[in-house]
């Protein structure tokens, strides 16, 4: 998203935390788009699941952390923007979100509440924003991608696969979120603010897909499941 901005003539700041630092390559970023400002808000991490606790069993601490990193980080760029006046009028800002903020999905685990925060933030301040300073704020929902957090998610391989058969244009990469976040910046969504919008090939309005009733009679057939019943 950096990179395609910056492509489109957009002059960074990049922020990040020590551990987007160690885990990432924003160090490369930087030095490719002349960006030299490391406070990033680009993370979203759940010591629950990296620690594979499941969600019924979920350690409090944890799940602080995950609200901590992954959502009120958020709160605070948003918070020490509007102090400073960081913006300009009619600015944009977006951040990340996922389906699971509205859909249980199993071994998301706290993530999907803390995506559920995220998107709440961001209506809140996005009506404050946008009344005192005419800037939007947004979420993306994209689909599940590969990233350094989403590794940690118990069955995320089968998680993409299942989307990618249920989507009827199949799951949107990283570059072309990228794309997408690109238009958000842009004057051509000025007045697109305080909305949730879904960049998953389709995916958050489907029940079933042809791909996956296949997929779904296909295991039966290659089981015995009267025998492991």
């Amino acid at each position: 998203m950096a990179l395609k901005s910056w492509q489109q003539g957009a002059q960074l700041v990049l922020t990040n935390s020590p551990i987007a630092i160690r885990m990432g390559s924003i160090n490369e970023l930087a030095e490719k788009t002349g960006s030299r400002d490391f406070i990033l808000h680009s993370i979203g991490m759940s010591p629950n699941v990296r620690k594979d606790i499941p969600y019924e069993q979920t350690s409090y601490e944890n799940m602080l952390k995950t609200f901590d990193i992954s959502a009120l980080s958020f709160h605070r760029i948003l918070q020490t923007a509007y102090r400073l006046d960081a913006i300009r009028e009619w600015g944009s800002v977006v951040a990340l979100s996922y389906v699971a903020a509205q859909r249980t999905l199993t071994g998301y685990n706290d993530m999907g509440d803390a995506k559920a925060l995220l998107e709440s933030i961001a209506r809140s301040f996005g009506y404050i924003y946008g009344r005192d300073r005419r800037v939007r704020i947004n979420t993306i929902s994209q689909s599940p991608t590969p990233t350094t957090a989403g590794s940690g998610i118990h069955g995320f391989d089968s998680l993409v696969d299942f989307s990618e058969r249920m989507s009827p244009l199949g799951n949107a990469t990283a570059e072309e979120c990228a794309d997408y976040c690109v238009a958000l910046f842009s004057d051509l969504t000025r007045k697109v603010t305080m909305q949730n919008l879904y960049h998953d090939g389709g995916f958050s309005s489907m029940g079933m897909s042809l791909k996956a009733i296949e997929q779904y009679k296909k295991s039966f057939e290659e089981c015995d499941c009267d025998e492991k019943e």
